[in-house]
């Protein structure tokens, strides 16, 4: 419910204890309720202050501790009111206020526990030792003590103990406790296993494995990438567990609320107290009610049901494969209007293939296949590297010329010198500027294949233009059925964001069914555009790699990441990161967080139609302590039970 709750009780020892009291606080009002029957009046006296002891040792040490960090909270308000009562000698009906009142803080703190339990159960996905190898022996050692480099051993059906790279043998690796991923992925030895890859950025799916997730039927080697406390697991965790600190536009809300609602209940209670000076009561009946009217109007329901919500929200999310970070982005993504998308890896598979090599007349065949590698195979951009593999699939040139001065035109191409000869790559942009611009042929040829969904790329050496590459990247499987997903969730606009020419942009939107498509876009672009949508649509967010689209989502409502279980960036930058690089993660996570935001709902109007209910009736005199704290600690208990039901999420 607040946080010197989530300090004090996270513990078993602690919350256990606290049931114990709440237990024993009840036997002994029982006991003194009995003793009060058969006229034992002193005997029946002590059991209702063994009550006290019981049920307010926790509720008094919170509020002391609350107090001294200069904080007034419904600890303080509960134990005064057991106190007044006692004053009055309504030592049953104070005794039974703070039973209620430890009884349901106990049982409110298990439950909760188990959301926490939920996420806390991933630190136990890595096991705790590993099988080092040293001179082709195993040495089981802690994970801690793990370097960068050395090489563990994993035998089949075991967990995987660290982030790394498989240098030795193949087979599936379940990633579900990571990505959410149902099926096993396939992994297999990296081609040059004597490399160090701790500082390689960019390492196939297919070669990498994560702590956490489970070996198959086969026996692997590992070249360890990251420490213990680097490890993709372990940022997940510190993540995951840093959500209970950021506060959801709704519990900022609730906050608000609470600043003025509890000093106008304290007015309200010590007007009460003197309402014998305008009613026919005594003071005792007056103050009697007044405690009645504090008891019934604490806002403990409403105080935890937002953050129990958002706790089995982010709980569910995380063993789906989807990393929420707060409440902010799990309400927001739950009212988005327009969705925009990366294309490249994002909508499409992200890996091009070359389409088609066009090379002009006059044009030695060999020059140009040597021209293109000299600058192409200098470039880590996916585009480069499938120009490069696509030639080498071709032909096996005689001579590779030697390019230097290599540099990337962002969004453009890239350019280099060959031989004293400026050499450029790219698209029409990157020609704009020519002094005689493009022949109207070539310009029709780069057209008619822009027309065709290709991205397109003229080649030119000096003066003279080459030729004319063509790479196609195909829509990724089951993009057109997510977005038919997301529409069914009543998402209206889908818009992809491409630095890819409008062509092939608009090809692959009414391909895959998207309601709009902008290219031709440089980054600085798509924050523009972002921005346009967020001021046009309220709600929107932006899809992408969480890398070169991190400009784009700091400006978007909500910024998603897919594929970042491999990426320290993607999980730094984004809002929201789709751990598995799938994008049928998708229409999940923001189902989840629609069904989050109504649970949210509900329990507002529970918590608060509860003390709108009992205010009135506590102050006319319809209702008394008793009744004011079974119904104040049931919609307590309410409100929890009804978020951990988040938990049972199913897409």
């Amino acid at each position: 419910m607040k946080e010197q709750h989530k300090e004090q009780h996270n513990t078993g020892f602690f919350s256990n204890m606290e049931l114990v009291f709440a237990l024993l606080s009840g036997l002994a009002l029982g006991i003194g309720y009995l003793l009060s029957i058969n006229n034992e009046t002193f005997m029946a006296l002590a059991a209702s202050i063994l009550a006290y002891f019981f049920g307010g040792f926790f509720t008094l040490k919170e509020a002391i501790k609350t107090i001294a960090k200069g904080a007034f909270e419904i600890d303080f308000l509960m134990f005064a009111a057991a106190v007044g009562a006692a004053i009055l000698g309504k030592w049953s009906e104070g005794g039974l206020l703070l039973f209620l009142f430890s009884l349901g803080h106990a049982l409110e703190h298990y439950a909760l526990g188990k959301a926490r339990k939920s996420i806390q159960a991933l630190t136990d996905l890595a096991p705790p030792t590993a099988l080092l190898l040293q001179a082709g022996k195993e040495v089981e050692i802690k994970i801690e003590e793990l370097q960068l480099g050395d090489t563990i051993r994993i035998k089949p059906n075991s967990k995987v103990p660290a982030d790394g790279v498989v240098v030795r043998g193949e087979g599936t690796v379940n990633q579900a406790p990571i990505t959410g991923e149902s099926i096993p992925v396939d992994k297999m030895a990296i081609d040059d296993p004597t490399r160090d890859y701790s500082k390689v950025k960019k390492i196939d799916q297919k070669n990498r494995v994560f702590a956490g997730t489970i070996n198959g039927n086969r026996v692997l080697e590992v070249q360890v990438t990251k420490e213990a406390k680097d490890s993709t697991i372990a940022r997940l965790i510190h993540m995951v567990n840093e959500v209970e600190e950021q506060k959801s536009p709704t519990q900022l809300l609730t906050d608000k609320f609470q600043r003025y609602f509890v000093p106008a209940v304290l007015l309200l209670v010590i007007l009460l107290c003197f309402a014998f000076l305008i009613v026919d009561e005594t003071f005792n009946e007056s103050f009697y009610r007044a405690i009645s009217v504090l008891v019934a109007a604490s806002p403990c329901a409403s105080a935890i049901s937002t953050p129990s919500a958002v706790l089995s929200g982010v709980a569910r999310a995380a063993k789906g494969g989807v990393l929420i970070k707060g409440g902010r982005p799990l309400e927001d993504l739950g009212i988005l209007d327009a969705v925009a998308f990366d294309k490249t890896g994002t909508l499409t598979e992200g890996k091009p293939k070359l389409a088609e090599l066009i090379i002009f007349d006059g044009v030695d065949k060999q020059e140009f296949y040597s021209t293109v590698l000299a600058v192409e195979q200098q470039s880590d951009h996916p585009l480069a590297q499938a120009i490069v593999n696509g030639i080498n699939e071709i032909v096996e040139p005689n001579r590779i010329s030697e390019a230097i001065d290599i540099e990337s035109v962002t969004g453009k191409g890239v350019k280099g010198t060959i031989d004293n000869s400026l050499v450029l790559i790219g698209n029409k942009a990157l020609f704009s500027s020519d002094d005689g611009n493009l022949p109207q042929d070539y310009k029709e040829q780069v057209e008619t294949l822009e027309a065709e969904g290709k991205t397109v790329m003229l080649v030119k050496k000096g003066k003279d233009f080459l030729g004319i590459i063509s790479v196609m990247d195909k829509p990724r499987v089951g993009a057109k059925e997510t977005l038919a997903a997301l529409r069914k969730l009543g998402i209206r606009r889908m818009i992809m964001l491409t630095g890819d020419n409008q062509q092939v942009a608009n090809s692959i939107a009414k391909e895959i069914g998207l309601t709009d498509a902008f290219g031709d876009l440089m980054p600085e672009d798509k924050v523009r555009a972002v921005k346009q949508l967020t001021d046009k649509e309220g709600k929107v967010a932006m899809v992408g790699d969480g890398v070169n689209d991190a400009p784009a989502m700091v400006k978007s409502t909500v910024g998603i990441a897919m594929g970042a279980a491999g990426s320290d960036v993607a999980l730094e930058t984004a809002d929201i990161a789709l751990m598995a690089d799938k994008l049928e993660n998708l229409p999940f996570a923001i189902g989840l967080s629609r069904k989050s935001k109504a649970i949210i709902r509900q329990n507002l109007w529970i918590s608060l139609g509860v003390v709108v209910l009992l205010i009135p009736l506590t102050m006319f005199e319809l209702a008394s302590i008793g009744p004011a704290i079974f119904a104040h600690e049931g919609s307590t208990l309410v409100v929890v039970l009804n978020a951990l039901r988040l938990l049972a999420y199913k897409n």
